[in-house]
């Protein structure tokens, strides 16, 4: 029952994260017009090959936070327990580029010059976060556990691990 409460918290958290950036496109796509052009059409298919992945990418990493660690995404809920596993494996902030590529990708896929800019500004505030906030209070919650995976793991630029 507790983790079904949890899923449910995440799924109403991320819903109002990802409302909030759709907002966010809508509103910036009025400034296409200062640009003076759209994108060509034929960055259409591009965005979808970027969009899908990147909102499967940030499912799986809201996924592996509530089985994982029994928690959601949300900064003022987060998991209990450390998850360096699933997407984390790889890179310490799948979600956000996650977000990232799905933001992009439908910047691409509706020919909005100016939602393809609001993706690398998603990128620059995530990155602010990570870097002030986020990484700060997981050192505090998880101490050396997260500091090791600091040292194994990217923060940005997945490393796939060798044969072991």
């Amino acid at each position: 029952m507790k983790r079904l409460f949890v899923a449910i918290r995440a799924v109403l958290y991320s819903t109002g994260f990802i409302l909030l950036w759709a907002w966010l496109a809508g509103a910036v796509r009025v400034y296409d017009a200062r640009f003076g052009s759209r994108l060509p059409p034929g960055w259409a298919p591009v965005g979808i090959v970027l969009a899908i992945p990147g909102l499967l990418l940030a499912l799986a990493c809201i996924a592996t936070f509530v089985i994982r660690g029994d928690g959601t995404p949300a900064p003022f809920d987060p998991p209990v327990v450390f998850v360096p596993t699933g997407p984390y494996r790889y890179v310490r902030n799948p979600m956000y580029l996650g977000a990232a590529l799905a933001l992009s990708g439908y910047g691409l896929f509706v020919g909005s010059i100016s939602v393809v800019l609001l993706s690398f500004a998603f990128l620059v505030v995530m990155h602010l976060f990570v870097i002030l906030l986020e990484e700060r209070g997981l050192e505090e919650r998880f101490g050396e556990s997260y500091r090791a995976y600091k040292r194994a793991v990217n923060r940005w630029v997945p490393r796939f691990p060798g044969p072991s």
